[in-house]
Formats: C-alpha cells, sequence, structure tokens
C-alpha cells in the first residue's frame, strides 16, 4: 500500500483486496480473465469495427452486430470483474497513476461511441446491411478501434509507469 487517498487505503486494506496481494494465484489469475474478456471484447469490437469500415461487405452488419454483441458484453463482465479486483488489490498506486484515469476515459468514450452508433447511424441499418456502409458509421467504426486501442495501450502502461 502506497499511502494514496484513504478511500484507496481503505480498499487496499479490505481482507478481499489483502487476499488478491496474497494467495499465491488470485491476481495472475485476475489477470488471465482480464486478459480473456479483453480479447473477446475488443476481438468484437474490432471485428465489427472493421465491417463498419467497409471490410466483408457481403456479411450483414446486423447479423454481425446479432452475434458479436452479446459475446462483447460478455467479454465486458469479465473485464470489469477482473479489474475490479486487480484495483482493489492496489488502489493507492492506480489511484494515483496517470495513466489510470487516461484508460477510464477511454472506456467511457469506448461506450459512449457504442451507445451513440446504436442510437444513431445504426437504426438504419435495414438501407446499408450488405454493402458500404454510410460515412458515420464508418467514422464510428474507426473511433471505436482507436479508443479500444487506446484503452488497451493505457492498461499496458499502468505496469510501467
Amino acid at each position: 500500500m502506497n499511502g494514496g487517498p484513504p478511500w484507496a487505503t481503505w480498499l487496499e486494506a479490505t481482507a478481499f483486496a489483502t487476499w488478491m496481494r496474497q494467495a499465491l494465484w488470485a491476481y495472475p489469475v485476475a489477470e488471465v480473465v482480464h486478459l480473456v474478456g479483453l480479447a473477446v471484447l475488443v476481438g468484437c469490437a474490432a471485428a465489427f469495427d472493421l465491417r463498419l469500415l467497409g471490410l466483408s461487405q457481403g456479411l450483414p452488419v446486423r447479423t454481425l452486430a446479432r452475434h458479436l454483441l452479446p459475446w462483447a458484453w460478455r467479454g465486458f463482465a469479465l473485464v470489469v470483474s477482473s479489474g475490479a479486483a486487480m484495483f482493489a488489490a492496489h488502489a493507492s498506486e492506480w489511484s494515483q497513476n496517470p495513466v489510470f484515469p487516461v484508460k477510464m476515459a477511454f472506456i467511457a468514450a469506448g461506450g459512449l461511441n457504442a451507445w451513440a452508433f446504436h442510437r444513431g447511424v445504426y437504426r438504419s441499418a435495414a438501407s446499408w446491411d450488405v454493402g458500404p456502409p454510410p460515412l458515420r458509421a464508418r467514422v464510428a467504426g474507426a473511433v471505436s478501434l482507436l479508443f479500444w486501442g487506446a484503452t488497451v495501450a493505457c492498461g499496458r502502461l499502468l505496469a510501467y509507469l
């Protein structure tokens, strides 16, 4: 514990956070679960985003969305639960790491981009389901790739900064 903000110090002192730090396999298992969840979440997002950028135009966008979105949510659940467990173990350190809020901002921005896409241009997907997507869909896909890629990069940088 690094003597961070009181809430972080409290969180690190909980039995769960102590167990995460002291149990031989707790933290490594959480890291593996985090990576698997990340692979599923970002993999699904990237596959869909690449379709939005115009690849595999014969594959219907709505069919791809129906298939990938439930898997992306499952990956997100793994990432959130394992990330929270790892954060608890190092709350003081990570709460003071300048990369952590940037990573959280990219996650929020990625979620907001997906929400705006589904509430906006995706509603007209029946008219562009097969073939080239409209510019707004292509922009959403490019932005998504950028945000999720930056999230992954920030996660790796947490260990080094």
